[in-house]
């Protein structure tokens, strides 16, 4: 029987991350009277949860995706969050105010840049003297089942397309990044919480098919590819339904660092 505890609900992204979430919250200890800078914020939940916890000082989230930005404003509204802003701009090139946050954070939204040492040399700047860097990022396609399960069931386990998520999956290469970029003091802690895909099968092959990897390459099949692959993203996903919803193993780093 279902333990509606520890059934997040209906698939989003705020669901599927929950448990990474409160790992995040943690990790960054926003105080009241801190200004927080949240890259890739999506619909902005990390934002608001920011704002809510600094109620004397503030939160601005910001995000490539004009709809996402649009949508976390319109929550922010609902909520009556007055010390929380949203701005849709790319953080590696966007004119931040100079060293006015307290802490820069990220919930999965830094692995995209196009050229990280600009964009982290870009974010630093807005940090103030001894001000920290918490992000959250995916360690290696390897380490993350759902990402060999769906690839192994599309059967695209060596193909790589579009943006790579596991781009700052390297501890080595990302200090290097950070060091280069200004920051000091890098380090990482290791995260391993499941990912939540869904009440049932039905809801998670729902939620797999907007993934940018799944839905790419079932475009690129004809019919009967298509259907046998989603028979294979079933029987899949299947194996890995529990009575709390469908849930896959993942690996992820915290990385902090401070600006000197």
């Amino acid at each position: 029987m279902r333990n509606p505890a520890n059934d997040p609900g209906p698939t989003s992204y705020e669901a599927e991350l929950r448990r990474h979430n409160e790992v995040l919250r943690r990790a960054c200890g926003v105080q009241v009277d801190e200004h927080v800078l949240d890259i890739g914020c999506g619909a902005g939940e990390t934002t608001r949860e920011a704002a809510r916890i600094a109620r004397s000082g503030s939160a601005l989230g910001v995000d490539v995706s004009a709809r996402a930005i649009e949508r976390a404003r319109e929550l922010a509204q609902a909520e009556g969050l007055g010390n929380v802003a949203f701005e849709c701009a790319d953080a590696q090139v966007h004119s931040f105010p100079q060293e006015r946050f307290d802490l820069v954070t990220s919930r999965f939204g830094t692995m995209f840049f196009a050229d990280p040492v600009a964009a982290f040399t870009n974010i630093g700047r807005a940090l103030r003297p001894s001000g920290r860097l918490v992000m959250m990022v995916w360690q290696s396609h390897e380490r993350n089942e759902w990402d060999v399960a769906i690839h192994h069931a599309l059967e695209t386990v060596d193909e790589k397309q579009g943006p790579d998520p596991f781009s700052l999956a390297d501890p080595a290469s990302v200090k290097q990044i950070l060091t280069d970029a200004g920051f000091t003091d890098v380090n990482f802690t290791d995260v391993h919480e499941p990912v939540y895909y869904g009440h049932d099968v039905d809801a998670a092959l729902a939620w797999i098919s907007g993934f940018t990897c799944t839905s790419e390459t079932l475009r690129r099949l004809d019919a009967t590819a298509a259907t046998r692959a989603i028979g294979r993203l079933r029987e899949m996903l299947a194996a890995h339904s529990t009575d709390d919803g469908v849930w896959f193993d993942s690996r992820a780093w915290i990385v902090t660092a401070h600006r000197p």
